[in-house]
């Protein structure tokens, strides 16, 4: 992967932006998504508002080939769901969507998990533990702290619950590219790796197993599921380092970090 790239704070600002829009889109989708309706019902729905709305790009169309606006993760599919209209959300089910946003050259990426309609206290308290986990990561955020520090706030949350954290997957740097420098481990030990430097940005992402952190490629290329077929869990923000901290760009209303 080529070197790191750091932003000034006019391009974290446009990058701020692009997150500010990807937030509404979230903000839209907690009012839709619901029992009853496919993935690609959402899929369509996000692109639909992001080009016609926001006037913005769904950055993951074409990405590496990808034909859709979004990835859409139910139960035990880790992450890179494929959106189909035959595959409806039913009661009960988890479902992690991840999206990406381009305005005015710079890119945003966020995921939020969903809980449709009455879901279970374990499968609640793997989406919540996942949640504290990022946020666990991001409030430690800051120059000179060290991505090892980052992935072993994680890994150790996840583990005081008996998770596991999945190793195969990772954040990474973004800005006028969606995947640039450095990748960002879930796991790790403190006090290694790359030490963080202002005007860094990159998103954290963990993704956690209810079971064990093993996983695999479906058919289809893309999805990746637990080998276990227990269930999995992700958030995402994107995050910019600054001169005494972070900034949370993809932050949305009412959300505090």
């Amino acid at each position: 992967m080529n070197s790191i790239i750091l932003k000034n704070e006019k391009q974290i600002e446009l990058m701020h932006q692009s997150g500010q829009l990807l937030a509404r889109v979230f903000k839209m989708l907690d009012g839709y998504i619901t029992a009853g309706i496919s993935t690609m019902d959402i899929n369509n729905k996000v692109e639909g508002f992001i080009v016609n709305d926001l006037k913005a790009r769904p950055a993951s169309k074409g990405q590496y080939d990808f034909p859709f606006v979004l990835n859409a993760s139910i139960n035990e599919e880790v992450c890179h769901g494929m959106p189909n209209e035959h595959v409806l959300l039913k009661n009960g089910d988890i479902v992690n969507i991840d999206i990406t946003l381009e305005k005015n050259g710079y890119i945003a990426d966020s995921s939020t998990t969903y809980l449709i309609g009455e879901v279970s206290p374990h499968a609640k308290k793997l989406v919540a533990v996942t949640y504290q986990a990022m946020c666990k990561a991001i409030q430690l955020v800051k120059p000179g702290v060290r991505l090892g520090d980052i992935g072993h706030a994680i890994q150790s949350h996840a583990q005081t619950h008996n998770y596991s954290v999945v190793q195969e997957y990772c954040g990474h740097g973004i800005g006028e590219q969606m995947h640039e420098a450095p990748q960002v481990l879930h796991f790790g030990r403190k006090n290694t790796g790359l030490i963080l430097k202002e005007g860094m940005v990159f998103t954290i992402e963990p993704m956690i197993n209810m079971g064990k952190r093993q996983c695999k490629v479906k058919k289809d290329g893309w999805t990746v599921i637990t080998k276990d077929k227990k269930l999995s869990a992700q958030w995402e923000h994107t995050v910019a380092v600054t001169q005494d901290g972070y900034k949370v760009l993809t932050l949305r209303e009412n959300e505090v970090i």
